[in-house]
C-alpha cells in the first residue's frame, strides 16, 4: 500500500532512510528545506521530494520503483503544498538527462550547463517576463549591470555614472529576490531615486531569473566546492540567452570586488565567458573613502549601530532621505 507523508522536518529513521534514498540517486542532502514529501510502500521509502520557497529539489525515486509514476506523485504533493503557501511560480533544478521526464510533468527548460538544468512550471515564462519590461529603442553601445544595492551607496552611484557616460544606454537590473536586509521594493526605489539625474539609465527588476547563492541548490553536486562556479555559469547562460537579445546588450559592467570572494569569482567567470559570446566586460575600480572601499555591508553596520554620520558619508542624499523618512536601518 502506498502512503504519503508531508513533513517540515525529518528526524531519526525517516531522515536516515531519506539520506540513503538520495545517495542511491546520486544526490547529496540539502538542509535548506521547508517541506519534504515521503512516499512509502509497505514501510519502505520509495520516493521523495522537497521544497524551499518556490524551488523544488531533492527529487528521487528508488531504482526498484522506476516507471511507476512516483515522480508525478511527488510533484503533485509538492505543488499543492507550495500553492497553499502562496507560491504560484515554481522552479526545479535537476540533471540535464532528466529533461524529458520533467517536460512530461509540465516543467519547461530555462537554461542549462553541462551539469545543471533549471526548469520552471510556466511555458516560456522567462520570455513573457522580459517581454513585459520596457526596452529602449537605442542602437550603439548598450550596457548592463546587475546589482543588489542593499542599499544604494555612493559606490553604486559612481559605477552607474561611469558606465552611463560610456554607453548610449545603460540598463540596471536590480535583484528581485527578497533575501537581503532591505526589501526588493525598497532597493529598487533607492536605485531609481539615486539615478534619476542620469537620462540614459533604465532601472529594471531581475525577476526570479538571475540566480542568487541563497537559493542555488548544491544537492546534486558531488564536489560542493564547485557549486559557486556552476552557479556563475548558469547565471551567465541565462543572461546571454535571454537578457542580451531582449535589450540589445553589448557591454556588461561590474565593480572590482576586494571584499567578497564569491563576487570576485563571479567577475572572473564573466571575464572568461562573456567576450567569446560577443559581450565586452568592463570592470570599474571600486570607489573608496579615506582609502577604504565603500561597501553596502559597512553601511549596514553603521546604520545598525545608529552611526548616521558615518552612514551619511557612504550614501547619496536620496538614499539618506529614503532611509530616514521610512525609519529604515
Amino acid at each position: 500500500m502506498i502512503q504519503t507523508e508531508i513533513l517540515p522536518q525529518l528526524t531519526g529513521r525517516r531522515r536516515r532512510l531519506w539520506q540513503e534514498l538520495l545517495a542511491c540517486a546520486g544526490l547529496a542532502t540539502d538542509e535548506q528545506l521547508d517541506t519534504t514529501v515521503l512516499i512509502w510502500q509497505d514501510d519502505i521509502l520509495v520516493a521523495t521530494g522537497s521544497r524551499k520557497d518556490n524551488i523544488l529539489k531533492c527529487i528521487a525515486v528508488s531504482p526498484d520503483h522506476q516507471g511507476e509514476g512516483l515522480t508525478a506523485t511527488v510533484l503533485t504533493q509538492l505543488r499543492q503544498d507550495a500553492f497553499s503557501c502562496g507560491q504560484r511560480h515554481l522552479f526545479l533544478y535537476t540533471k540535464p538527462e532528466n529533461r524529458t521526464q520533467f517536460l512530461s510533468l509540465m516543467f519547461y527548460p530555462v537554461a542549462q550547463t553541462g551539469t545543471v538544468l533549471l526548469m520552471e512550471d510556466r511555458r516560456r515564462g522567462i520570455e513573457a517576463f522580459l517581454a513585459a519590461l520596457p526596452a529602449e529603442r537605442v542602437s550603439g553601445k548598450i550596457g548592463a549591470a546587475v546589482m543588489n544595492c542593499n542599499p544604494f551607496t555612493l559606490g553604486h552611484r559612481y559605477l552607474v555614472e561611469t558606465a552611463a557616460r560610456e554607453c548610449d544606454h545603460l540598463y540596471l537590473f536590480i535583484l528581485s529576490e527578497d533575501k537581503s536586509h532591505f526589501s526588493a521594493s525598497d532597493r529598487m526605489a533607492m536605485v531609481q531615486l539615486g539615478t534619476a539625474h542620469i537620462p540614459n539609465v533604465t532601472v529594471l527588476p531581475t525577476g526570479p531569473y538571475l540566480i542568487s547563492s541563497a537559493t542555488f541548490p548544491t544537492y546534486f553536486l558531488k564536489e560542493r566546492e564547485k557549486a559557486t562556479e556552476i552557479q556563475c555559469l548558469l547565471d551567465i547562460e541565462i543572461f546571454l540567452k535571454y537578457f542580451v537579445p531582449r535589450f540589445g546588450i553589448t557591454h556588461r559592467y561590474v565593480g572590482t570586488e576586494p571584499l567578497s570572494p564569491m563576487t570576485e569569482m563571479y567577475n572572473e567567470a564573466l571575464k572568461t565567458y562573456l567576450p567569446p559570446r560577443g559581450i565586452a566586460l568592463r570592470e570599474i575600480p571600486r570607489l573608496s573613502l579615506s582609502g577604504v572601499p565603500i561597501s553596502a555591508s559597512a553601511l549596514r553596520e553603521a546604520l545598525a549601530s545608529g552611526d548616521w554620520e558615518k552612514a551619511g558619508a557612504l550614501i547619496p542624499p536620496s538614499t539618506l532621505a529614503y532611509l530616514t523618512e521610512r525609519h529604515l536601518q
